[in-house]
């Protein structure tokens, strides 16, 4: 039996509303702000900054709004973050964490010196040996350089 409430100023636990909601929120919110954000990140063939990306989506949203779709995706392990040789941060669609089991975001960096593009090298992962006792959480490598457009 379900109880009906009528408080139209919050979700009540008497109606399985306020549940189906719940279990939405845990599989991560669709807005059209994050799929137009994913969707350009994974048609591009380089990492993009949070600027280029606010251009391209033409007053779709707010840039804290990115900046909010950009964490939401580096945390859901759709996209990472590329520190690029100066220092700014691109992001860049992960296009083999759907065929991959143990994918890992380690892997190189190019940024062309010319043109500026940051592009994945997804085929070549840097290994270190590390003295005992230190774990490596997350790899940056950015190699630089002229991209095969620019040489």
């Amino acid at each position: 039996m379900q109880h009906n409430c009528n408080n139209k100023y919050y979700l009540c636990k008497c109606n399985n509303v306020a549940l189906i909601f719940s279990e939405k929120m845990k599989r991560g919110r669709k807005t059209a702000a994050k799929t137009e954000v994913f969707n350009l990140l994974n048609q591009s063939e380089v990492a993009l900054s949070h600027s280029e990306i606010q251009s391209s989506l033409d007053g779709l949203c707010d840039r804290v709004t990115i900046y909010r779709v950009l964490d939401r995706l580096v945390d859901e392990h759709v996209v990472h973050k590329v520190v690029n040789v100066d220092g700014g941060v691109k992001y860049a669609s992960c296009h083999h964490c759907e065929t991959t089991h143990n994918h890992s975001h380690n892997h190189i960096h190019f940024s062309c010196n010319k043109c500026k593009s940051v592009t994945c090298i997804e085929d070549v992962e840097p290994s270190f040996k590390l003295p005992t006792k230190y774990k490596i959480s997350e790899v940056n490598f950015t190699v630089s350089g002229l991209c095969p457009h620019c040489s």
